[in-house]
């Protein structure tokens, strides 16, 4: 993973869902020989899914900004968004997040680059366990 596992590592805890899918890779079944019958137990039932625990992404930030000191709008700014989580927001760093969200447009146009990398950062917060506004998603 790239930027986005670098943001989720800022934000939810080490032992977040968001985090640890992040930092497993699946692995491959190991292939197992045919059984020569049926066994005689009956299959188990599948284990019920458990939720997500949701983590209040604008407490979090807010708190973050509170003891940084720095005057940052993270609230629209994905630049100061980057800068309040300690990571890279030169315009290569967002150009490679545009990538890896398979951003369509021109990334030379970075104002609206910003404006939908910021969207579609809290979007995929919101979708993998984060408390986000509404009016902060797509």
């Amino acid at each position: 993973m790239g930027m986005l596992s670098d943001i989720f590592h800022k934000i939810f805890p080490s032992h977040h869902p968001a985090v640890t899918q992040a930092q497993t890779a699946p692995a491959a079944p190991a292939p197992q020989a045919a059984p020569q019958q049926a066994p005689a137990a009956a299959p188990a039932a599948p284990a019920a899914a458990t939720p997500i625990e949701q983590v209040d992404v604008e407490q979090i930030l807010t708190t973050m900004q509170q003891q940084s000191g720095q005057q940052l709008n993270w609230r629209s700014s994905i630049v100061d968004l980057l800068k309040l989580l300690n990571l890279d927001s030169s315009l290569q760093a967002r150009k490679e997040l545009a990538s890896e969200l398979n951003y369509s447009g021109d990334t030379n146009d970075s104002a609206s680059m910003n404006i939908w990398l910021h969207k579609q950062v809290m979007t995929k917060l919101a979708q993998n366990g984060g408390k986000v506004p509404a009016d902060l998603q797509d």
